[in-house]
């Protein structure tokens, strides 16, 4: 039995914290997890940013909702569903997530949770257990799974290294250079052949 465990923004989507700092013009926004590997660190910086420019949840809800898959990103994971189970394994918040898997037809999803007052500000966020892409994978292990996992940041790495097999898709040079044994791919054709002749030998 495998199963494939995919990040979701900038595997499958585009990075939401970087259209929204695209659409709110404030360009430290643009920091994601390619560029912090503490996501705690980086998370409580970015609400910091958020409070001190009095945005909430509604203008980053209007931002995602411009923002489509990846060219050629649901086709790939409709394939990839046919021949296998999938979870996409994020750190992104239901809040954000929900209408990009209504695009991406509804695969399913293990993510965390914002904590929003009434008015709308984010206050806080709720992960849904710590490391959680390693510790999800390691409890799919632990109930007779074998693992294949990709992703493209830091905070990838650590459920990369733990499956059976795992990639980079579409990663930063330095992250490639600083991990060369991981296969790495920029596109969807190849990297959908390299998971399949990695389930076909689990």
């Amino acid at each position: 039995m495998n199963i494939v465990c995919l990040d979701l923004e900038g595997v499958l989507v585009p990075e939401i914290w970087i259209a929204f700092s695209e659409a709110s013009g404030i360009p430290e926004l643009r920091r994601t997890t390619r560029d912090e590997p503490d996501y705690n660190k980086l998370m409580n910086w970015r609400l910091g940013i958020l409070k001190e420019h009095g945005l909430g949840l509604k203008e980053i809800q209007q931002t995602i909702a411009r923002i489509d898959p990846l060219p050629g990103a649901k086709e790939f994971l409709d394939e990839l569903r046919s021949l296998t189970q999938v979870i996409i394994i994020s750190d992104t918040f239901t809040q954000f997530a929900t209408p990009l898997m209504e695009k991406l037809g509804w695969p399913t999803i293990f993510c965390n949770s914002l904590e929003v007052a009434d008015d709308g500000t984010i206050t806080g966020f709720r992960m849904r257990i710590s490391d959680s892409k390693l510790t999800t994978v390691k409890a799919l292990q632990s109930i007779g799974y074998e693992t294949v996992a990709a992703g493209d940041s830091y905070n990838d790495l650590a459920m990369i290294q733990a499956s059976k097999a795992g990639f980079l898709f579409r990663t930063t040079d330095k992250i490639k250079a600083d991990f060369p044994e991981l296969p790495a791919f920029e596109e969807y054709d190849e990297f959908l052949k390299a998971i399949k002749i990695a389930i076909s030998t689990l």
